[in-house]
């Protein structure tokens, strides 16, 4: 039972994201290589020019930065726990130290249905109905851990009642 209750967990951060560090990153990387590139000398061994695609870089490198270092000092909280008190399953998105945000909760007696879409090898979706058929607002698959079979697994297992349906 303990195994059920480590995955049912989960918090995590954008300061501990993969992806909010890959965009900073290489946002910085493309920003560096249109300041250090001179575009008259952007030319192939042909002697064919391309001086339009160093400011292009720059711009797109400092999109793409500035939108990781935002995640980065916003630092967006999210995760799911089983409350301890009431055994509600509790699910959450807003930033570390405010209060609100995106939140829900609800009795694992009223779950109907939990659907993970495998819409590609890079992006699921889940999705928590209740008994009504109900799509849950805010539940999607940032507040659960990366292993969603595995989560959808030690649910079913805790309350045997709900379904799951993983979808291609």
């Amino acid at each position: 039972m303990a195994e059920h209750r480590d995955i049912l967990t989960y918090s995590s951060c954008a300061r501990r994201s993969v992806v909010a560090w890959g965009m900073f990153i290489i946002g910085l990387i493309f920003v560096l290589a249109a300041i250090n590139i001179d575009p008259r000398d952007n030319c192939n061994s042909s002697g064919e020019c391309a001086p339009w695609l160093v400011p292009i870089a720059f711009v797109v490198g400092a999109l793409v930065g500035l939108g990781g270092l935002g995640r980065l000092l916003a630092n967006p909280n999210y995760g799911s726990r089983i409350d301890p008190e009431t055994g509600d399953l509790i699910w959450w998105k807003n930033r570390i130290g405010t209060t609100g945000g995106d939140e829900g909760r609800i009795a694992p007696p009223d779950i109907s249905l939990i659907r993970i879409v495998k819409e590609s090898e890079s992006s699921d979706g889940v999705h928590l109905y209740n008994q009504a058929g109900e799509r849950q607002f805010f539940f999607d698959e940032v507040v659960i851990p990366i292993n969603q079979e595995g989560w959808a697994r030690a649910m079913v297992a805790r309350w045997p009642h709900i379904r799951v349906e993983l979808m291609d």
